[in-house]
């Protein structure tokens, strides 16, 4: 194993993130030596559980993306997908695509957009029942048991960050041999449930239950965070260019990002108050 990753062997070793390796001795590695030195998912894993251990209310979930480190890979959006078993039109982390420049001196820009969370959002404002709202967190959220599906959170929200769950599924659209569907079986039981809210909603192709005929929309993987697990995002992002903690904590990794010059938000005239930062 190279000095490099024995060094990053060690820090997950030690945050308790990874069993050590039958044969692989980390403990002789001194905490301050280069070696050592923890990966950032590491740190904001740590941190993660120090936030937990604060009252909800205390806490201020914020996700910082770093613009300069996306390589427009969409393993975030993949693992949005996978993590909460998205079906097709539904997308919760896009990855806008943008070209500039002339020819030859031709370049690519990169904008992951989830959920902003806003403090001041004009979705929940607009529902007629109140299916989304801001919950304890400040994180919002939708209930699908109370959703009509209107879809007037969808024309308010000035982000387009949600989508309408039609009851489209895999299955339906997987290719056939001799009236067989190839993968069929497959596709059916991924799509038979996921765990959004801590809860299981099975799809059971167009029917009428919940989340099929539901508005949905990123929800920092709410279900993660609360067992200590970073967003699916997060922990797939392979330029390290995503960021997820409490911003309340003044030690966070976080909390020192927002805090740079070359920090923005989506559309601040609007003061819907963005919990999604990007580093420019």
């Amino acid at each position: 194993m190279s000095n490099e990753l024995l060094g990053k062997y060690a820090s997950e070793v030690f945050a308790g993130l990874v069993a050590p390796l039958e044969g692989v001795e980390v403990s002789a590695i001194p905490a301050d030596d280069p070696l050592a030195k923890e990966d950032v998912l590491v740190r904001m894993n740590r941190e993660l559980q120090r936030a937990l251990e604060k009252p909800a209310s205390e806490r201020r979930w914020v996700m910082v993306i770093d613009l300069r480190r996306c390589i427009g890979c969409h393993a975030c959006t993949i693992a949005c997908v996978a993590e909460n078993k998205l079906p097709p039109g539904v997308v919760y982390r896009p990855v806008m695509t943008e070209e500039v420049g002339t020819y030859p001196n031709v370049t690519m820009k990169f904008l992951p957009r989830p959920c902003m969370q806003c403090d001041l959002p004009p979705c929940t404002e607009v529902c007629p029942v109140t299916a989304t709202y801001k919950n304890e967190e400040g994180i919002v959220v939708v209930d699908y048991e109370q959703c009509i599906g209107c879809r007037a959170c969808m024309a308010a929200c000035p982000y387009g960050a949600r989508t309408f769950d039609y009851g489209y599924t895999y299955a339906e659209q997987a290719p056939t041999f001799d009236g067989v569907v190839i993968g069929g079986e497959t596709a059916a039981g991924y799509e038979h449930a996921s765990q959004e809210y801590g809860e299981a909603w099975k799809r059971e192709g167009h029917s009428s239950e919940s989340p099929v005929g539901n508005v949905r929309k990123c929800h920092f993987c709410l279900h993660r965070v609360k067992d200590g697990i970073l967003p699916a995002c997060v922990t797939t992002c392979i330029g390290r260019a995503t960021y997820f903690g409490d911003a309340n904590d003044p030690d966070s990794l976080v909390a020192e990002l927002i805090s740079k010059p070359n920090v923005v938000r989506l559309k601040e005239e609007l003061g819907t108050e963005p919990r999604v930062y990007y580093i420019v």
